[in-house]
């Protein structure tokens, strides 16, 4: 369904999954046709982001180093310093990251327009 190229494909695709897998993930499939209009929000995106977002694995991997560095702390005195926080930790996790996302220049693109940033 993520690769999908808009939603009516994503759509037939999930019917497909539905057929096939219904007798066994009714409840998983249930509550996947209770929340589509969520679940396909990202079709509102152009494709180039709609791949970062369905790639997940640098967000979890970004959330896990996060967390275990504010974990340690159990109380912040206030809001700035909570995000001062979240800030070392990801300038922390940034140093370790090698590998840049394919296509940035076109991807930043499409974010600008899409949130009509001004660069």
């Amino acid at each position: 369904m993520y690769g999908a190229v808009n939603l009516d494909e994503a759509t037939r695709h999930f019917e497909a999954f539905k057929e096939q897998w219904n007798p066994k993930y009714a409840y998983a499939i249930k509550s996947w046709e209770a929340n589509w209009q969520y679940l396909t929000s990202f079709f509102d995106f152009p494709q180039e982001i709609r791949k970062i977002m369905y790639t997940t694995n640098a967000i979890e991997a970004l959330n896990r180093n996060i967390r275990k560095f504010i974990k340690t702390k159990s109380i912040f005195p206030n809001d700035q310093a909570a995000v001062k926080s979240v800030f070392l930790a990801i300038e922390q996790v940034q140093r370790k990251w090698t590998m840049p996302v394919r296509n940035w220049a076109l991807v930043l693109n499409q974010i600008l327009i899409k949130f009509e940033i001004q660069s």
